[in-house]
């Protein structure tokens, strides 16, 4: 068993929004605290400071986030640089960055001054998803807050620092959510992704320098730099270091968002914070452990594996943004991957001809294979298909719509050959191609 994380070192002190989230409030819980200071401390001790962390963005891929601030020019040019946040939280299961902006959005806001003026950006650009409403209504007051007060605007913090920022509410793609597509959507284009090279540090917004973080990124960066990276680095294994909110969901107890150290074991994490599997853990039949475009795992790999990047990576799944989604017994584990695979279909683009072909097609596989409808040949030609889907798109959703079934056949293949024996023994052996 672990050490669960003491309440002194939780970044996100009013996560579940019992205390008050404008300035003042804020300001109680340590916000603003020293920012001019830090500013003071120059851009490369910023930078450097974030390295040492081991912070990696919390967003899904995982890449140390110091390391891509410095990817940006080390010199403003003829082309402003520029930070964009993703708020687009549209990731099935993931629910932490709501609760960030709706109930401790100064969090946000700050480290988004911190993060912007160790890249050199004067302006930052927030994407919020188009169905967060009253996150936007809050991160509004919040900025308004903080122009107010002197700490964004002209002179931020009275550090000499020019600064704004703004809000971008998205319409509801969940296309956006990948970076290249949220530049595309915030200059007012559809949302697709584009091709890389070029990448955003060299040729982002507006065709400048950008970096693009996750809320949870840029919001823990203000606190690591007050209380240190060594404080930081103290939690979880070597390269995955860090506090990390879990958005927990489905077959618990008490389904909750909560902070925890990095490489938790899964089980602890759940039966401490979330009351334990309905039924009890011996009910457990699978965990996405990261969001839905994440292989599922089966119980027997959830009984010791640890919630973190490399962790899930060897047991051919991964943290993303860490919605753990948990599935008792009573699922039909096939017919929620189906449902997966409609939303994949829904959601693609439809720019490359692997994802915009492939995803409807699995899907309409993936409905047969529910009630049993199919030969037990399909099986592996569905899985042929996802590895010709899986790496050959442009953005990572053909990717996300794979894995699903992937993880599926790769544990619970048993399940779908009973489903089809079944029918073959109680229909006709014709079996009716797909509508």
């Amino acid at each position: 068993m672990a050490d669960l994380l003491r309440d002194e070192d939780r970044i996100f002190k009013n996560l579940y929004g019992l205390h008050d989230w404008k300035l003042d409030g804020a300001r109680q819980r340590g916000a603003w605290e020293g920012t001019a200071a830090m500013l003071g401390q120059g851009r490369d001790w910023i930078i450097d400071q974030v390295k040492a962390s081991g912070l990696r963005g919390r967003g899904g891929a995982g890449f140390p986030t110091g390391l891509k601030w410095s990817f940006m020019p080390k010199e403003v040019g003829n082309r402003p640089h520029y930070l964009v946040v993703n708020a687009d939280e549209s990731e099935p299961g993931t629910c932490k960055d709501r609760e960030m902006m709706r109930h401790d959005p100064h969090l946000l806001i700050e480290g988004c001054l911190v993060a912007s003026f160790a890249m050199q950006a004067n302006a930052c650009y927030i994407y919020l998803r188009g169905e967060y409403v009253l996150e936007r209504n809050r991160l509004q007051a919040a900025i308004d807050e903080a122009y107010a007060a002197g700490l964004v605007g002209k002179n931020a913090c009275g550090s000499g620092f020019d600064f704004d920022i703004y809000m971008h509410h998205g319409a509801g793609a969940y296309i956006c959510g990948e970076e290249t597509a949220l530049l595309e959507s915030l200059e007012g284009k559809k949302g697709q992704p584009r091709l890389k090279p070029p990448f955003p540090a060299n040729a982002g917004l507006y065709g400048c320098p950008t970096t693009v973080n996750n809320v949870e990124s840029i919001a823990v960066v203000p606190t690591i730099l007050r209380k240190g990276a060594d404080w930081f680095s103290s939690f979880g294994r070597d390269n995955n270091k860090g506090t990390k909110v879990f958005s927990i969901s489905g077959h618990v107890n008490r389904p909750c968002n909560v902070e925890e150290a990095m490489s938790i074991p899964m089980k602890q994490l759940l039966e401490h914070h979330a009351g334990g599997v309905r039924g009890g853990w011996d009910n457990l039949k699978c965990v996405i452990p990261g969001g839905s475009s994440v292989p599922l795992l089966p119980k027997e790999i959830c009984d010791t594996v640890l919630m973190d990047f490399d962790a899930l990576r060897e047991h051919q799944s991964g943290l993303g943004t860490a919605a753990v989604i948990v599935m008792d017994q009573s699922t039909d584990v096939v017919k929620a991957i189906a449902r997966l695979s409609y939303f994949y279909k829904h959601e693609s683009c439809g720019q490359c001809t692997p994802c915009r072909e492939g995803t409807g097609w699995m899907w309409r596989v993936m409905e047969r294979m529910v009630v049993g409808n199919a030969k037990t040949s399909e099986i592996d030609m569905l899985l042929d298909v996802t590895k010709q889907i899986e790496g050959h798109t442009i953005c990572a959703l053909g990717d996300a719509a794979a894995w699903p079934i992937q993880g599926l056949i790769r544990h619970f293949r048993p399940e779908i050959e009973e489903r089809i024996n079944l029918y073959r023994n109680d229909k006709p052996v014709f079996v009716q191609a797909a509508e």
